[in-house]
């Protein structure tokens, strides 16, 4: 069986149709219909149903799928193999991840990444939509949530448990004052993440909680937006740390109420089943759980 009609066919369904694959692997879109309808004939079985307005497997087509795609990946295994023992890891790894982790947790180490593997090459696509990467054929995905993620196919890693600080500009805390407890946060401008955003719920470090009224003056749905809105003095707002971990750094934002937190958000690397194997994705996973795990 040739190796290469399996590559076609997976890509295929990877991408939900002949005309995505071919602009994903750069060759016509005739030449994968053609070899895919090749692949058929050489099983006896019809793997695809296609018409001109749908594509779906058929239910043997579901089941030689997976072990079409198992093999596409051993392939590239076995081919990394080598590479890592002549040299670096090389090849493209493809990651999907959210603007916000985009922004603040991968951006910052992407020039490590280029510098420490320079033929590898990482094609970032940065999205606020669900991506099954599974389907869509990404190496790996970076989520941020703060609830567990179901335990299913892919293989997960995590990056980081990221408290929220509540956090203000030094500028405005000259002005203002800063509150001494989370009671006291009524009295001041805030920004929040909601527009029905009216309360905070703080966690002390002694164990109390504290359901704390808030005065909104302005809503962003965007972390960024809250990090230069609180730079630039207007309200105190929340941040998890990944985000104003710099800011705090510089001195562009400072913490207040240092006991008190406001939940937290963990970051997590999903890969799909195996390709985590790939020294190339390895070499990116291994560099992120360095440089950004904590």
């Amino acid at each position: 069986m040739n190796l290469n009609d399996l590559q076609f066919f997976v890509q295929a369904v990877d991408c939900g149709g002949f005309a995505a694959a071919a602009r994903r692997l750069g060759v016509p879109k005739s030449t994968i219909s053609k070899r895919v309808a090749e692949l058929e004939t050489r099983l006896g079985a019809r793997l695809i149903h296609r018409t001109s307005r749908s594509f779906s497997l058929t239910d043997l087509g579901r089941d030689f799928f997976q072990h079409a795609r198992a093999s596409v990946i051993e392939a590239e295994n076995a081919e990394n193999i080598v590479r890592t023992r002549l040299g670096e890891p090389s090849g493209t790894v493809r990651l999907t991840t959210s603007v916000p982790t985009a922004q603040f947790t991968l951006a910052p180490h992407l020039q490590e990444l280029s510098v420490r593997y320079p033929k590898l090459t990482l094609a970032l696509h940065v999205t606020d939509r669900f991506v099954d990467i599974v389907q869509e054929g990404f190496d790996i995905a970076i989520r941020s949530h703060q609830q567990p993620l179901a335990d299913s196919a892919p293989v997960q890693r995590r990056l980081g448990i990221h408290d929220f600080y509540v956090v203000a500009s030094p500028g405005y805390v000259e002005q203002h004052g800063a509150p001494s407890h989370p009671d006291e946060l009524a009295q001041h401008k805030s920004i929040v993440a909601n527009p029905s955003e009216t309360s905070w719920r703080l966690s002390s470090t002694a164990g109390g909680n504290v359901e704390a009224d808030v005065n909104p003056i302005m809503a962003a749905d965007e972390p960024f937006v809250l990090l230069k809105a609180a730079a630039a003095g207007i309200g105190i707002t929340c941040l998890p740390t990944s985000v104003c971990r710099g800011a705090l750094g510089d001195g562009t934002l400072v913490r207040l109420l240092p006991d008190w937190t406001a939940g937290s958000i963990t970051t997590t690397i999903l890969m799909p089943h195996r390709r985590g194997q790939l020294p190339s994705v390895r070499a990116v996973v291994d560099l992120l759980l360095e440089r950004a795990g904590g």
